[in-house]
């Protein structure tokens, strides 16, 4: 798949951002990621809501080999061949694979913020003892 194809094949969806990614190409809307176009097919994001829709037309889980083991990635499901004939049917399914990509970030943000909340909070405390023992040792010093 090229990037012209990309870009035909999402027309019905609406305007996407294409960019090189992997061995193929990241195909985003509103700066969020939701389908791969890889060597061996289309993927969209999905999950618990849309597993099952892809689980009926037959499609598997991305998948990919290491040296050791394969390794399966279920948040992205390989499209239905059938769809890359019906771009109006294609459209609702990439709707609803930004939506769930749109649903993971969610669920993901909140986590990074108590993280990096806490980091700084501790960094500030140590700072501030860092300083009192500074001034401390100066006027210690200084008699």
């Amino acid at each position: 798949m090229d990037r012209d194809f990309l870009s035909d094949l999402f027309t019905d969806f609406g305007p996407v951002t294409i960019r090189r990614m992997f061995s193929g190409f990241g195909v985003s809307a509103d700066d969020t990621n939701f389908a791969l176009a890889l060597r061996s097919g289309l993927y969209f994001r999905a999950d618990e809501q849309t597993i099952p829709r892809f689980e009926a037309e037959g499609s598997k889980p991305f998948q990919y080999q290491t040296r050791a083991r394969t390794v399966t990635v279920n948040s992205y499901w390989q499209l239905p061949a059938r769809l890359l004939d019906d771009s109006e049917e294609l459209a609702e399914w990439a709707r609803a694979a930004l939506a769930a990509a749109q649903r993971a970030a969610l669920r993901k943000r909140p986590k990074a913020k108590k993280a990096a909340t806490k980091k700084k909070v501790v960094a500030k405390k140590q700072k501030t003892r860092n300083r009192r023992v500074g001034k401390a040792k100066r006027a210690h010093r200084s008699r």
